[in-house]
């Protein structure tokens, strides 16, 4: 083991902590007042769940002895029998144990993306629950399929650098389908929708970026050239994609946004996740370049278009933009970059790992799509899981909560 390599891997997995608080701000402040404390809450709340659930049986059924490519089993159940010695797979520099602790954290931060698609109208018992089964069967085996050892998804020679597939399109695929069967809120196009608080949704953001590197780089597993590589690139791409979300603001709405600035780099930093350890310097500039206008077309008019109410633009932004970073890690991933690239991008003469990515995106979007609607007819059967019109219209916080996110202060409409 190298104590280098530890220390840096559990920096990182700190780092992808500190990101679920991040999200928190960010959508916090995106919603209306009244429903500040009530986003903020389902946001973190998966800090207590996932690292309970990943503890008990979350790492045993993600990374655990392979069972049909799709999911672990209980033999690291409460994480008995993880190596403190050991690594996961042999050849890596870390233990077992700080591998699960750095996967831990991705656990923790992908059911949270879910929360701002149906912000300001679910239950907080209905929203807690759904995480809680939704980690079981669509995480934990999307965990296992493409990074666990005999995963299908792998198998079938697809590669997901740090978490498109895992986390961003079953995320927001989820996001999109949990909109839709939950209904729209009882205001939506009557009411204006005002941000909150800006200042709070850049901190966010910007917490969201420092986190990334962790995400990212640390997904390398060692404090080596790859990790470099990979912070680079996240960097060139976020910073790209902010870029192009501005122009696209003074295109269509005359004036740059600090909002939409923000929303342009996290939705860069979304599209290079898949790839980041897999594409040259100079694809992820192109990378942060489309992926801005992409998920702006998508938020500005496509769900205008189709009236699907995701509140936050989790699918926006996270499923899109994981969508689009899959499919153009197929076209610029090159050995050159990382010989755990099974073939090169179409770009660079072969077509079959372009072909992969689309077959797992489309396994992906399924698994999200399938579960989460059994999980909602489930819920639904089980005593409902929105709001009254009455109670959305008082706000969340007060009627879920009994909590006030400004009790003093009544400026922040």
């Amino acid at each position: 083991m190298d104590s280098g390599n530890i220390g840096f891997v559990m920096i990182c997995a700190a780092l992808v902590f500190f990101m679920t608080p991040g999200l928190s701000c960010f959508y916090g402040g995106l919603v209306r007042r009244k429903n500040a404390v009530n986003t903020m809450f389902t946001s973190v709340v998966t800090i207590a769940t996932g690292i309970v659930m990943w503890m008990l049986f979350g790492y045993s059924l993600s990374f655990g002895p392979d069972h049909g490519g799709v999911i672990g089993d209980f033999s690291w159940f409460g994480l008995e029998g993880v190596s403190l010695t050991e690594p996961y797979i042999e050849g890596q520099g870390i233990p077992n144990m700080v591998f699960c602790l750095f996967q831990m954290m991705f656990a923790v931060i992908t059911p949270a993306l879910i929360t701002g698609s149906v912000a300001g109208r679910m239950k907080f018992k209905s929203l807690f629950t759904f995480l809680v089964l939704w980690s079981f069967v669509v995480y934990y085996p999307m965990a296992h399929m493409v990074w666990g050892d005999g995963g299908f998804l792998a198998k079938i020679g697809s590669v997901d650098f740090a978490g498109g597939n895992v986390v961003h399109i079953s995320s927001g695929i989820t996001a999109l389908t949990l909109c839709i069967l939950l209904g729209k809120r009882y205001d939506y196009k009557r009411a204006n929708y005002k941000i909150h608080n800006t200042p709070m949704v850049a901190l966010g953001a910007f917490i969201l970026l420092f986190g990334w590197f962790g995400f990212n780089a640390g997904s390398a597993l060692a404090a080596d050239g790859l990790a470099a590589h990979a912070f680079v690139t996240t960097a060139v791409s976020s910073a790209a994609a902010m870029l192009s979300w501005m122009f696209c603001d003074v295109v269509v709405n005359k004036k740059p946004t600090f909002v939409g600035a923000c929303t342009g780099m996290v939705a860069g930093l979304v599209g290079i996740t898949p790839g980041a350890g897999f594409v040259p310097v100079w694809a992820a500039l192109i990378i942060g370049l489309t992926t801005s206008p992409i998920c702006f077309f998508m938020i500005s008019w496509v769900k205008e278009k189709f009236g699907y109410d995701d509140a936050l633009d989790a699918f926006g932004c996270h499923g899109v933009g994981g969508i689009w970073g899959g499919i153009v890690t197929g076209i610029f991933a090159t050995k050159q970059m990382n010989d755990a690239v099974p073939r090169e991008g179409l770009l660079f003469g072969d077509y079959r790992l372009f072909l992969s990515q689309l077959g797992a995106i489309g396994i992906s979007i399924a698994v999200a799509v399938v579960m989460t609607t059994i999980i909602m007819l489930v819920l639904k059967k089980c005593g409902g899981v929105r709001v009254s019109d009455l109670e959305e219209a008082q706000g969340l916080d007060l009627i879920e909560h009994g909590e006030r996110a400004y009790p003093a202060f009544n400026g922040l409409d």
